[in-house]
């Protein structure tokens, strides 16, 4: 294939970085966007650009912009705000104009599963607002990638698991069935999409790496902590609330994080997701990502609820 310009979004994180790594495996020019120097330093030595800034800039994001003929937009996690929904909304924004003033054609989007939600559904709400902005853009192929609940929100379980011999949270429940995916398939997706360029229009694609009960989860998490009757308490939306204050979770993260696991209990997050379900999954399972929520719990860490 040709050579192309890649801007992406989102240093080196979880999604970020394979992405960029697989782009330059390609031999195409990446710049990186990041606020921290050393982070991209590995990027770098492997022939990305690193643009060190704020995505709240617009000046600095329409520099890192300039050239590129394809972006990788994403809303990195923030913690440290007082509107969630309303921060996000004001990053899509800034990606808006700064894609419509470098005349880019094409984009692919990180946004969630539950992302046609425009009430109720937490910081998903937010991401509602950002593909609403950016499908104003003319004349611009849009692709809107929309990838199930992440595997590592689960880790905000271990706690639980170790001091009081259960998991769960706000939804869940027998015949309960949870959509869940890996970062590292989203990249797999994202890098594709990028380096065909196949889509047109505004359009969206659902990512899932697997769909499991949340008994399931529970049992599957529990064999490999050496705790197989590990069971799932479904908890209301008052006492999970109180639970991740309790933990150190700022009040404006807790409530939107209990928003949103609210909407997912009622279905309305994942109602969309079934009507257009991917025709095949992605290729890692919870069996995986049980390995690696064995070993955040014989750390003895608490882990970040992302």
């Amino acid at each position: 294939m040709q050579n192309m310009k890649y801007t992406i979004i989102g240093g080196a994180g979880n999604t970020a970085k394979p992405i960029t790594e697989k782009l330059l495996d390609a031999g195409q020019q990446v710049t990186v966007v990041g606020r921290n120097p050393e982070h991209l330093e590995t990027l770098v030595a492997k022939g990305a650009k690193a643009a060190i800034g704020s995505i709240d800039d617009i000046n600095f994001l329409t520099k890192a912009f300039a050239g590129a003929d394809a972006v990788y937009t994403m809303v990195p996690p923030m913690y440290d705000t007082t509107d969630w929904k309303t921060d996000i909304a004001k990053k899509g924004k800034n990606f808006a104009k700064a894609i419509a003033d470098n005349n880019i054609k094409y984009v692919v989007n990180l946004s969630s599963i539950g992302a046609h939600t425009a009430v109720g559904a937490g910081p998903v709400t937010g991401l509602f607002n950002v593909e609403k902005v950016l499908n104003t853009l003319i004349g611009v192929n849009i692709l809107h990638l929309r990838p199930a609940y992440f595997f590592q929100n689960l880790l905000s379980n271990v706690p639980l698991a170790r001091n009081m011999n259960f998991i769960g949270t706000n939804f869940g429940g027998p015949n309960y069935k949870l959509v869940l995916v890996s970062p590292s398939d989203i990249a797999d997706v994202a890098a594709e999409e990028l380096l065909t360029l196949n889509f047109s229009g505004q359009s969206v694609k659902y990512i899932s790496s697997d769909e499991r009960s949340t008994d399931d989860i529970a049992s599957v998490f529990g064999n490999a902590i050496g705790k197989p009757s590990l069971p799932w308490i479904t908890f209301t939306d008052e006492q999970a609330l109180e639970g991740m204050l309790n933990a150190g979770l700022p009040a404006e993260i807790s409530k939107n994080y209990a928003e949103m696991h609210h909407a997912l209990q009622s279905g309305t997050m994942l109602e969309d997701y079934w009507k257009h379900r991917p025709e095949s999954l992605q290729k890692t399972k919870l069996e995986d990502f049980a390995k690696i929520f064995a070993a955040a719990y014989n750390k003895q860490e608490i882990p970040v609820h992302s």
